[in-house]
C-alpha cells in the first residue's frame, strides 16, 4: 500500500515518496474502487471529499465549494479553527457518501467545514513550522503537568497548520480538572488549546513498534476501531491465561485475539454444552477442555491426574445414560496419535585422541607469538631471567653444564658423515689378536685354486 501523506512536495510522512509498504504514516488509507468509472452527472456528484490529518492518524470531512476537481493524495488547504489547515485528500466519489452515511454525517450539513484552496508553499511552509513546534510543546506540557501535580501523561500534541490552535492527546485513569491547566497552556503557548483524551491502545497505536508476531502493531498500521477484549475469547481458543503473554505493549489484552474468536464460537456450535461433569462407577468426570480440530473433550478424575479424550458421540452417550440414572464403567478414551514425525538425531563421530591437543597448543602459541613479534618460546611480559629459565625445559637443558671438548673436534663430528661417529668408536677400541675368518663362497674356492 503505497503512502498517500509521503509523496514529493507534501510535508511529512516517511519522506520514501510512496514507496511506503508498511502502511503506519497512513493507515486510514481507503481504496477507491469506483475511481476509474465515469460520471455521467457532475452535478449530482457527491460534493464532499474526505481529508487526512496528521500522516493519517485523523481524518475529516469538507465540502467541496471551490468546484475543482482532486484526486487522492492532493493536498488541500481547509477551514480550521479561526484559521486553516493542511492536508491530503483521502477519498472523493460516491463512496464518501457511504462514509458519511456510516458516521451519521448529512451531505447537506451546513456545519461541515469548507475546502479552501490548493495547498501553496505559503501553506507549505506555516505546516513545517508548526510541526517543528510540537516535540518542544510536548515537553513543556508535560513539565507544566507535572508542577500542577496532575495525574496525566501528555501522549502526543498536534497544532494547526496556521500555528493558532493545538491539540493535546492526554492519558489518564481517573477523571483530571484541568481548567488551571488549559490556562496555563494558553498563556504559554499563544494558543487556542483543546484536551481531548485517549486510552492505553490509542497511545501505542501513535508510538507504534514491533508485536511479539515480529510484524508492525495493528493499532498503528490499519486497524482504527478498538473493541473490548476480555480472557473470555482466551478461554474459547484453550488458551492459558497468562497476562505476560496475552498483554500487548500497551499492557491490555491484545487486539489479536478477537480475530479468530467468530471461527472457534461456529466451530464450537457442535459441542454440547451441558456436558461439563459426566457420572462413572469411579466419580465425576470433569471437563478440561474443547478441542475443535480434532472434535475431542477433554476430562479429568479427581483422583487421577491424568486427562481422558473423549468423542462428541461418546459424551452424549454417557450424558444420556446419566439422565436416565445409569452410571457407565468407564469413559472409554480414544487414543490420540501425533502424526508429527520426530526427527532423528544426527549421529556425531568420536574423534576424542585422533587430534593431539598439545600440537595445537604449540601452533597456536606459536601464531601468536609472531603475530606479537615475540622471540620464538617466550611469552608476551616475560623476561629472560633465572627464574624463567628454570620453568622452561629448553631453558633447563641449557642451564646443564657443557663438556670441555674443543671447537675444532665438534666442528668435524659435525661435518662427518652418519656413519662417522661408529667408525670413530671402532678406532678407539683397541685391537685384538684374532685369527683371520676364512673366505666364503666362490671366493674362497677361487683363492684356494690360486694357492
Amino acid at each position: 500500500m503505497a503512502c498517500g501523506n509521503c509523496g514529493t512536495g507534501a510535508p511529512g510522512g516517511c519522506k520514501s515518496h510512496g514507496s511506503c509498504a508498511s502502511g503506519s504514516c497512513n493507515r486510514m488509507n481507503v481504496y477507491d474502487w469506483l475511481k476509474n468509472l465515469p460520471i455521467c452527472d457532475t452535478e449530482s456528484a457527491c460534493q464532499v471529499i474526505e481529508v487526512s490529518f496528521n500522516n493519517g492518524s485523523r481524518k475529516d470531512y469538507f465540502r467541496n465549494t471551490t468546484k475543482l476537481f482532486f484526486e487522492k493524495g492532493d493536498a488541500v488547504a481547509v477551514e480550521g479553527v479561526s484559521g486553516f489547515d493542511v492536508g491530503n485528500v483521502n477519498l472523493t466519489g460516491e463512496l464518501v457518501r457511504l462514509q458519511i452515511k456510516k458516521n451519521n454525517i448529512k451531505e447537506d450539513d451546513p456545519n461541515l467545514k469548507k475546502v479552501l484552496r490548493r495547498a501553496n508553499e505559503y501553506d507549505f511552509s506555516k505546516l513545517q513550522e508548526s510541526k517543528a513546534r510540537e516535540k518542544e510543546v510536548m515537553i513543556r506540557s508535560r513539565a507544566i503537568a507535572k508542577q500542577l501535580n496532575l495525574n496525566m501523561k501528555v501522549a502526543e500534541v498536534e497544532i494547526q497548520a496556521d500555528g493558532r490552535k493545538a491539540t493535546f492527546f492526554y492519558i489518564a485513569d481517573d477523571r483530571v480538572d484541568f481548567r488551571e491547566l488549559i490556562k496555563v497552556y494558553a498563556a504559554e503557548f499563544k494558543v487556542k488549546v483543546e484536551m481531548r483524551q485517549i486510552g492505553a491502545r490509542q497511545e501505542a497505536g501513535k508510538v507504534g513498534g514491533i508485536g511479539s508476531c515480529g510484524r508492525e502493531l495493528c493499532c498503528s498500521t490499519w486497524l482504527t476501531d478498538f473493541k473490548s477484549v476480555n480472557t473470555t475469547a482466551a478461554r474459547y481458543q484453550n488458551l492459558s491465561i497468562n497476562q505476560a503473554k496475552l498483554s500487548g505493549q500497551c499492557g491490555r489484552l491484545k487486539c489479536c485475539l478477537n480475530f479468530e474468536l467468530d471461527t472457534y464460537l461456529d466451530a464450537l456450535q457442535h459441542f454440547p454444552e451441558d456436558c461439563d461433569v459426566l457420572e462413572i462407577a469411579k466419580g465425576n468426570a470433569f471437563l478440561v477442555k474443547k478441542d475443535i480440530f480434532r472434535n475431542l473433550m477433554w476430562y479429568t478424575l479427581p483422583d487421577s491426574t491424568r486427562q481422558y479424550p473423549l468423542t462428541i458421540e461418546r459424551v452424549r452417550k454417557i450424558k444420556s445414560l446419566n439422565r436416565q440414572g445409569i452410571r457407565p464403567d468407564e469413559l472409554e478414551p480414544v487414543e490420540v496419535v501425533n502424526k508429527k514425525t520426530v526427527e532423528a538425531e544426527p549421529v556425531y563421530a568420536d574423534v576424542v585422541g585422533q587430534i593431539s591437543l598439545r600440537s595445537l597448543e604449540k601452533t597456536s602459541r606459536r601464531r601468536r607469538e609472531n603475530d606479537r613479534g615475540a622471540k620464538p618460546g617466550q611469552r608476551q611480559g616475560e623476561e629472560r631471567g633465572p627464574q624463567n629459565r628454570s620453568n622452561n625445559p629448553q631453558n633447563r637443558n641449557q642451564q646443564r653444564p657443557q663438556q670441555n671438548r674443543p671447537q675444532q673436534q665438534r666442528q668435524d663430528n659435525r661435518n662427518q658423515q652418519p656413519g662417522g661417529n661408529n667408525q670413530q668408536r671402532n678406532q678407539q677400541r683397541p685391537q685384538q689378536n684374532r685369527p683371520p675368518r676364512p673366505p666364503r663362497g666362490n671366493n674362497a674356492g677361487n683363492e684356494q685354486d690360486r694357492k
